[in-house]
């Protein structure tokens, strides 16, 4: 029996499995399959694996239904690829998003990489960030960064950054990178930097457990990092509120936010409050500037008089 053959029975072997523990009903099994006999044939070395390793087969068709992600490659979500000597599901920095949105738990996101000469700058607690460069630029530097931004179905923007140095200590802890073997971060290290902060991000977004699902299995099976994925703690609120409130400027407060919003974006009960603090707050510091404004401008007529 060919390669192709086997391969092709070990991916309609699965589908019993496949529908027993489908999460999206838009899902067919049908097409999944065809792209994953397409792709598990492309080459000789993934053929080779995929045709003597019946249960990684199985299970990575399996995972496709279980996180409800697709083989599409006009979707660019997710693809079959070798790894530690198995078949495995990989899952794109474009299909978490896709989950987030899918699954409701946020509106839409962008994640961009950061480079040297571009400009960027968060603009407090009820705006997104801005990027700007020319996208059409050599003269761009070096890439310093990335961020993942997204906006919630009740209105808030949550930004979440990381510096090159953040993102390669992650690197440096995948399974691929500490064996010394080819992985995707030596051919698709942009992508594996967006990857790496919608991770981080999506722990401050409202939960969704097809996205915990996702990123588990990322993080596990995948080798992209840690182990295991801690779940985020309740956070008290009243003392980041306080923290806010002691803000002297607008700027400071801000800053305070952009570095603390997403530490309560889990409950969303406590990040309005939040916001309305902070909103609050930066009504009476724009109101104390304008008296003092006034009180430095009737000093100064007075000097005048005199």
């Amino acid at each position: 029996m060919s390669a192709i053959q086997t391969i092709t029975n070990y991916v309609y072997g699965a589908e019993d499995t496949f529908q027993s523990v489908l999460v999206d009903r838009s899902l067919n099994f049908e097409r999944e399959a065809g792209f994953a006999i397409q792709i598990l044939t492309s080459g000789d070395y993934i053929a080779k694996l995929a045709a003597g390793d019946r249960q990684s087969v199985v299970n990575a068709v399996t995972n496709i239904a279980a996180i409800g992600i697709s083989l599409n490659p006009a979707k660019k979500q997710a693809y079959l690829v070798p790894r530690k000597g198995k078949i495995c599901l990989d899952i794109s920095y474009m299909g978490l998003i896709d989950l987030a949105i899918d699954s409701g738990s946020i509106m839409w996101a962008q994640a961009a990489l950061v480079h040297s000469n571009d400009a960027f700058t968060l603009n407090g607690f009820d705006k997104p960030p801005t990027h700007s460069f020319n996208p059409f630029s050599k003269e761009r530097g070096e890439m310093v960064g990335a961020y993942v931004v997204v906006k919630t179905h009740s209105g808030d923007y949550l930004t979440e950054c990381m510096s090159r140095e953040e993102i390669d200590a992650i690197k440096n802890r995948s399974e691929s990178v500490k064996a010394g073997k080819s992985s995707p971060w030596d051919t698709d290290y942009g992508e594996m930097a967006k990857k790496t902060v919608v991770k981080r991000a999506y722990k401050y977004w409202p939960k969704s457990e097809r996205l915990d699902q996702a990123i588990h299995h990322l993080n596990t099976d995948g080798g992209e990092g840690l182990a295991s994925i801690a779940k985020t703690a309740a956070v008290d609120p009243t003392p980041i509120i306080e923290g806010a409130r002691a803000t002297k400027t607008v700027d400071e407060l801000n800053a305070y936010w952009a570095e603390h919003n997403g530490k309560l974006a889990n409950d969303l009960a406590a990040h309005d409050a939040f916001k309305k603090a902070c909103k609050s707050h930066k009504s009476r510091l724009l109101s104390d500037a304008a008296k003092d404004e006034v009180t430095d401008v009737e000093v100064k007529d007075a000097v005048a008089a005199t």
